[in-house]
């Protein structure tokens, strides 16, 4: 067959479509099956859009049913209204996996509808955006369902790392930092609230962002429920002039914070009626190598096996029975993916890697 986009108009419902490993150059494409598998073989499948798009909008645009999409990378699409994604998810169900995007107007651009569900693992996301700060790495409309594990956000441009406004978002063992030289803003947002839970992350807002806050929670609106549980995460500030780990501004819900390590800022301020246990404010020499953003722990470090114990029936029956918990079960592995642990995390943060 010689194009992706050929594949894509002849593909039926079920089917498994691999893309031989190379190089394909504006081969844009629309998806429209029921189901349908995509994958890369014999190695990773570059799709450099050459500022083309499908439709005016995408590298790819998916719409129809359940689609999973597995070892390719996407970038470099521009369209004229600065929205450009690499893919665009119109409706349905899409699983992403050892994908990358890079160089796009936003990563994956997800549209405003209730039946969707986005599951991301294992992935990269970098230099997205057309620094209006309108676009971003990845930015997710008012969905059902967002999981995101295993993955790594860097250096979006001017926006934010990673911006959902799903009504459910399972943000676990990520690395999200901005980096040397980045200016993205928030660096984990969901504007309309929702039921968030962050668990065993590595978040560092650079010296050179647009934005004070790190994450940002209800700063637009809410959802039926509304809930910010954050676990064993590693918060970084490096902006010189001071800024908030988290920010949590509309409605009342419910914030939970058990064990993230503090790095670099003073501002930890949660909502009265916050559960808070386990915060640990520390500085960057208790990191292997914090200014090459290596923040595995030091031996030396006085909180080591201080992570206090997470009662049960914390997470809600609901979101337990959908895969979630606050008590990490994995562990970031860079350059992307996890590792599984093998007991109960002893120390805060996003790492339990002791170095001598």
């Amino acid at each position: 067959m010689r194009s992706i986009s050929d594949a894509a108009a002849l593909a039926k419902d079920g089917d498994v479509v691999e893309i031989e490993a190379g190089d394909y150059a504006g081969d844009v494409a629309i998806w429209t099956q029921r189901k349908l598998a995509i994958r890369a073989v014999d190695g990773p499948v570059r799709i450099n859009a050459m500022g083309m798009s499908a439709e005016g909008k995408a590298i790819w645009v998916m719409r129809g049913g359940e689609f999973s999409v597995e070892g390719i990378e996407f970038s470099n699409t521009k369209v004229p209204d600065r929205n450009g994604a690499g893919i665009r998810l119109e409706s349905g169900m899409l699983t992403v996996r050892k994908c990358r995007f890079l160089e796009n107007q936003n990563g994956i651009l997800v549209a405003n509808k209730p039946d969707i569900s986005l599951f991301i693992h294992d992935s990269e996301f970098g230099h997205n955006g057309d620094s209006t700060g309108q676009t971003h790495n990845l930015y997710v409309g008012r969905i059902a369902r967002l999981v995101v594990t295993g993955s790594y956000f860097h250096h979006a441009k001017v926006g934010h790392l990673l911006k959902s406004r799903a009504a459910s978002n399972y943000i676990a063992y990520n690395r999200l930092t901005d980096e040397p030289g980045g200016k993205a803003s928030y660096e984990l947002e969901f504007p309309d609230g929702g039921v968030a839970v962050v668990v065993g992350n590595l978040i560092q807002q650079e010296a050179t962002t647009d934005n004070s806050a790190v994450v940002s929670y209800g700063a637009e609106g809410t959802h039926a429920q509304n809930a910010l549980y954050l676990s064993h995460n590693t918060l970084v500030n490096d902006r010189p002039n001071g800024g908030d780990y988290v920010v949590v501004r509309k409605g009342e819900p419910r914030v939970v914070a058990y064990n993230n390590l503090l790095v670099g800022g003073k501002m930890w301020k949660l909502p009265a009626g916050s559960v808070e246990q386990g915060t640990v404010m520390t500085s960057w020499e208790d990191f292997a190598l914090a200014v090459r953003q290596d923040f595995r722990p030091k031996r030396a470090a006085k909180w080591l096996g201080k992570a206090v114990t997470i009662p049960a029936g914390t997470l809600p029956p609901a979101l337990v029975d959908a895969g979630m918990s606050l008590t990490p079960q994995a562990e970031f592995v860079p350059p992307v993916g996890l590792r599984k642990l093998a007991a109960v995390p002893a120390n805060p943060g996003f790492s339990q890697q002791i170095l001598p």
